[in-house]
């Protein structure tokens, strides 16, 4: 087959080919993560950025490039999650700005696309990492350009560039030392081969078929998302604790046991929510009757309240129960009853966790009067400055609102927020600069990119890659002071937070020399594993035992929803003669997979 030119239909079933086969890849491209953590989701990431553009590329009746072009740059920034999501919207953004204007595409007008998506993508990095995503991208970049005067063929040329692609991605662990040691190739890179490999696909009439099902992949539209490569802390919201004693990853209360989830059994087969608009009176009595109704009609309940409003989630058999009783309070509102047995599986997870998490969230702002329901910033009363902040944990979401955020983001290493989720976090908060703090190292780049898009308010990213330099940098924040040097306060103040993160192996591994058993306890710190043991006690001692030194002076203990109480004031004691010289303060941070976040200043 030989192709000389491409036009826009060809390239729109490309560039869908492309994100199907992505999305059928991601979970092995998430078994790639360095880190054997529970919840390195590269693939995810990925595949969550590509299908917020490909919802809007299927859409297409009759594209023309100009317009398919702004469906694929627009819809992946919008929608980048991750370190790996953001850069790969900034290659579709270069490369659908080079061919943008053009009736077809040749081997020639390919040949600067590649190079334009390659420079976009590495100005976007502030310190650009060789062995990654970027190195693969430029070395078919520079492929691409030798092939563009050797052949007319767009067939021809695409296979030499994969080609290279490939021969690329196999030499990224002699770049970086870390993928070597844990025998992986970078997964941001293996992901990017795939969309070329299934655009190529595409072009060949071989691709799998594109559905509207695969246009929404699992929580696209839930501002959920998932980490690359690195390790802050942070996850999902409140979680059950399975059998093995290994927290769940899913998010919000519900849990769903996804060990077989071909053959899992639904037991309430509706997914019922709505708001009460109170009218009757509703004290803490009648809310425990309420629950415990709730709680005989179905499961994974979550109700919060303010003086005003119920909000309630509930899988039930007969969600016309839970109606009913509710009517007994006040009006209903928002009612939305899903038949769980009819979605695709994964997608109902994310459903679960989506609603959760916005019940959670919204029913907090109310508390504070920080963010009511989804309404403009402008009806909020103006401030000359505003704080966003990306927060997991019911624990932490009371901190950060104790200590002046305005409005925070459900999500952290298990749900990646998107640029699109700071976008409308940034129209709720109606002050004049507005700093984001990020408090991941995989969501900054989503912020960052978010700042970009936004014209009419100053935005500042702190960029925080932990939530203990977060809850830092904000304390640290003088009103008095211009912004630029509370910018450089803030970040100065927050590089002097040490942090460790106790979470459990998914898989055995050879990292940092050391020999990691799946199950085993690991403290993760800010640049190194810390620790790797049997018990989460002692391996959280080690690892803040590796963190102080002879200027620390106070150590704050953030305990997750897996620890109990009584085992995280056991374990602070333990702590206190690690280090008698210090203050140790322990804080309920409710993070799930984390057991402990430990901070050092």
């Amino acid at each position: 087959m030989v192709m000389n030119t491409m036009d826009a239909k060809a390239l729109q079933k490309a560039f869908l080919a492309g994100a199907k086969e992505l999305e059928s890849k991601k979970e092995w491209i998430n078994e790639l993560n360095v880190f054997p953590v529970p919840d390195g989701d590269t693939g995810t990431n990925m595949t969550m950025t590509i299908m917020s553009a490909a919802r809007e590329v299927a859409a297409m009746e009759e594209p023309t490039m100009e317009t398919l072009a702004k469906a694929i740059s627009s819809g992946s920034l919008r929608g980048a999650r991750g370190n790996s999501g953001v850069i790969l919207s900034q290659l579709f953004r270069g490369f659908t700005k080079e061919i943008k204007t053009l009736d077809v595409i040749t081997t020639t007008t390919l040949a600067g696309a590649f190079v334009r998506a390659r420079e976009t993508a590495y100005k976007a990095v502030m310190k650009p990492k060789e062995g990654t995503i970027l190195t693969v991208a430029r070395g078919m970049a520079d492929r691409a350009v030798e092939m563009a005067a050797k052949t007319d063929d767009i067939i021809e040329f695409a296979e030499a560039v994969i080609e290279e692609g490939d021969l690329v991605l196999s030499q990224t662990p002699e770049l970086l030392p870390i993928l070597k040691q844990a025998g992986v190739v970078d997964s941001g890179g293996q992901g990017l081969m795939q969309v070329m490999k299934g655009a190529l696909d595409g072009l060949l009439g071989r691709g799998i078929e594109f559905s509207d099902e695969t246009a929404r992949p699992a929580g696209a539209d839930a501002g959920q998302g998932a980490s690359d490569s690195s390790h802050p802390a942070g996850g999902a919201a409140r979680t059950e604790m399975p059998a093995g004693g290994q927290p769940s990853a899913a998010a919000g209360g519900v849990h769903v046991d996804t060990a077989n989830l071909e053959t899992a059994n639904i037991k309430f087969g509706y997914c019922t929510e709505f708001i009460v608009n109170l009218e009757k009176e509703y004290d803490d009595d009648k809310e425990a009757e309420f629950k415990a109704y709730l709680e005989s009609l179905g499961d994974s309940i979550v109700l919060v309240s303010d003086d005003e409003v119920v909000k309630v989630h509930v899988h039930t058999n007969d969600p016309g129960l839970a109606i009913q009783k509710a009517l007994t309070y006040g009006s209903l509102s928002k009612i939305k009853i899903d038949n769980m047995r009819e979605e695709h599986h994964e997608r109902l997870i994310k459903d679960a966790e989506r609603l959760a998490a916005q019940q959670k969230a919204e029913a907090a702002a109310r508390a504070e009067n920080i963010a009511a329901a989804p309404a403009p910033g402008a009806e909020m009363p103006h401030k000359d400055y505003g704080f966003i902040a990306v927060s997991v944990g019911d624990g932490f979401a009371e901190i950060f609102e104790g200590i002046g955020a305005d409005y925070l983001i459900e999500g952290g290493q298990t749900m990646n927020p998107s640029t699109e989720d700071m976008l409308n976090a940034i129209d709720r908060v109606n002050a004049d600069t507005i700093y984001i703090l990020p408090n991941n190292g995989n969501i900054i780049l989503a912020a960052q990119q978010a700042a970009q898009l936004v014209k009419d308010k100053k935005i500042i990213v702190i960029p925080s890659r932990t939530v203990p330099q977060g809850i830092s940098a904000i304390i640290n924040f003088a009103p008095d002071l211009p912004s630029e040097e509370n910018e450089a306060n803030m970040v100065e103040e927050m590089k002097r937070v040490k942090t460790a993160e106790i979470t459990y192996a998914v898989r055995h591994t050879l990292i940092e020399d050391k020999e990691i058993e799946e199950g085993d306890i690991m403290g993760l710190g800010d640049h190194h594993i810390l620790s790797v043991g049997k018990s989460v006690e002692s391996t959280a001692l080690e690892a803040l035992r590796n963190m102080l030194d002879e200027e620390s002076e106070l150590v704050s203990v953030y305990y997750g929803q897996d620890i109990s109480e009584d085992e995280a004031n056991a374990f602070v004691e333990k702590a206190k003669q690690l280090c008698p010289d210090c203050e140790v303060e322990l804080n309920y941070g409710g993070q799930p997979i984390y057991y402990y976040v430990i901070s050092v200043e």
